[in-house]
């Protein structure tokens, strides 16, 4: 029986078009679970949007639409560029669906008839942009400490959660189980600004807001996003239906991926809920740093002024979802805050993905129609120098530590970086070699195939890593060496090809840019949009 393994993003607040910083999420998620099939891993991947709440209803209203108007529209634009950035996910769960509706209520009514829940009146700091209560020690100089935006103060009626009682619990969640929550600095965070001066009881429902899921036994009360929106990640394998199959077989999740600036809810909130509920408890949660543009935060709901191009739906059909992808998961240090640049952006399109890896299969696959008519040479290990079994260590290394880590820690930046050593060590390869020169003697022929078997093999393997992270590319070269269904134990094995076969010939995977160029035509389109 294959391993399960079950990863989600966030769910998505859809009161604007999604930016790059919700591209990053995704395509990390995207990447890990494209990489888990390949270790053969019976996957469940995913998303969704958070459909509910007052910026919803205000952004419906300003719009002139009805909510589920204005979110079907929205909701198809997502679904519209995660398929222009190729993201395979199994379910895309919305808030506004019926069956998460029914499971919501039944998870409020479950958490009140156990004692979890009680009614009372609230009275706080309110921050209507992030439909959020805070109290007066958690502000940052008078202000909301996620967007700083000016509160309001407003009391209603409300239902609590007794979120006070689980503090205890959780410092021994995060003690007794280390992986929990990774990085250790978001450990430090939850700990030091929440937990250790005291959790207070958490507000759960909402009288004044009517665009979400009521209480079914008080719907004058509308279910606030912690229950309603947390819970999508039980709720979309169907726990609290008749059908809830895929919640037997994939609960608990591997890892929820998640930004930073939500980690207090499901650090916090969401083990909590669970443990009331006695659900066993997600096995990681991660939080990863911020996308930042121009020394801030890339989000909907902060404005940057610069010339920067950061519209996912002008820079992949200019650049390909590839190269968007790549700038996502290289750049950016997996767990830190990374800079982005439209700049930086087409640099590495020509460093990495033109002049390295495009570079090398162009060049491989141009000699081997050159000297031997685009067929598979065989290899003599007679003729192995030196500089074979260094390549070869290169691959197997990089086989090794881009499984490592993937599984240990979700870091999608150094494994894609290890995956690149290959086509770095081959290039080089290709210099040390020489095979244009032995191609002009005939007693090297032996030499020459294995050369180049060598860099085919090369090409083969680093590509099906590749085809997590990069799956067009990866794609188009697989399919010119005849390669369809593969798995991480194709990889382990050097000389896989079969002798004889023929490999297709190839276009230019990624052209050369002129970066200057690039920049004033990217400066126009923006003022056209």
């Amino acid at each position: 029986m294959k391993e399960k393994f079950y990863i989600t993003t966030p769910i998505y607040y859809p009161s604007r078009k999604f930016t790059l910083g919700n591209c990053y999420t995704t395509v990390i998620c995207d990447a890990v679970s494209r990489f888990n099939k390949i270790l053969d891993k019976d996957v469940f991947f995913m998303t969704g949007t958070d459909e509910h709440g007052q910026k919803i209803a205000q952004a419906a209203k300003d719009a002139g639409m009805t909510e589920m108007q204005y979110l079907d529209g929205m909701i198809a634009d997502a679904k519209d560029l995660w398929a222009l950035l190729k993201i395979e996910y199994d379910k895309f769960i919305r808030t506004t669906d019926d069956y998460h509706v029914k499971s919501a209520q039944k998870i409020f009514r479950d958490l009140y008839d156990k004692g979890y829940i009680y009614k009372s009146s609230y009275q706080g700091k309110y921050c209507v942009p992030c439909e959020s209560f805070w109290t007066e020690s958690q502000l940052i100089e008078g202000k909301c400490p996620d967007c700083n935006r000016d509160v309001i103060d407003q009391e209603e009626e409300a239902y609590f959660f007794k979120l006070s009682e689980f503090g205890d619990k959780l410092l021994d969640l995060y003690e007794k189980n280390p992986e929990f929550l990774k990085p250790q600095s978001r450990v430090n965070e939850m700990v030091t600004n929440f937990i250790k001066p005291g959790l207070s009881d958490l507000c759960v429902t909402r009288t004044s807001v009517k665009w979400g899921i009521p209480v079914d036994f008080d719907p004058k009360h509308t279910i606030y996003v912690w229950i309603d929106a947390l819970s999508n990640y039980i709720t979309g394998l169907g726990y609290g239906t008749e059908d809830d199959s895929n919640y037997k077989k994939y609960w608990p999740a591997n890892v929820h991926i998640i930004g930073k600036e939500i980690v207090r809810f499901h650090a916090i909130i969401w083990p909590a809920i669970l443990m009331a509920l006695d659900i066993p408890l997600p096995k990681r949660i991660f939080g990863h740093g911020w996308m930042l543009f121009g020394g801030d935060k890339l989000s909907k709901s902060k404005t940057v002024a610069s010339c920067e191009c950061t519209d996912p739906r002008i820079l992949i059909p200019r650049y390909s979802s590839d190269a968007v992808r790549y700038i996502l998961l290289r750049e950016i240090p997996f767990g830190s805050d990374g800079n982005y640049t439209t700049e930086l952006f087409l640099n590495r399109i020509n460093s990495d993905l033109a002049n390295n890896y495009g570079n090398l299969v162009s060049r491989t696959f141009s000699m081997l129609k050159k000297y031997k008519g685009s067929i598979v040479p065989s290899f003599d290990e007679s003729t192995e120098e030196e500089i074979d079994k260094e390549l070869k260590e290169v691959v197997a290394k990089s086989i090794v530590d881009t499984k490592n880590y993937i599984e240990s820690n979700f870091d999608v930046s150094k494994a894609l970086s290890s995956v690149f050593d290959i086509f770095s060590k081959a290039n080089k390869y290709i210099e040390v070699t020489e095979p244009y020169r032995l191609a002009k003697d005939e007693t090297k022929s032996s030499r020459l195939n294995t050369v180049l078997r060598n860099l085919l093999e090369s090409i083969r393997i680093g590509t099906i890593m590749l085809s997590a992270f990069l799956p067009d590319c990866s794609k188009k070269v697989l399919d010119s060496l005849h390669i369809q269904n593969y798995s991480y134990s194709d990889v382990e094995t050097f000389y896989y090809l079969n002798e004889g076969d023929s490999v297709d010939e190839l276009g230019i995977l990624f052209p050369r840019l002129d970066v200057q160029k690039e920049l004033e035509t990217l400066a126009e389109i923006q003022k056209q949009v």
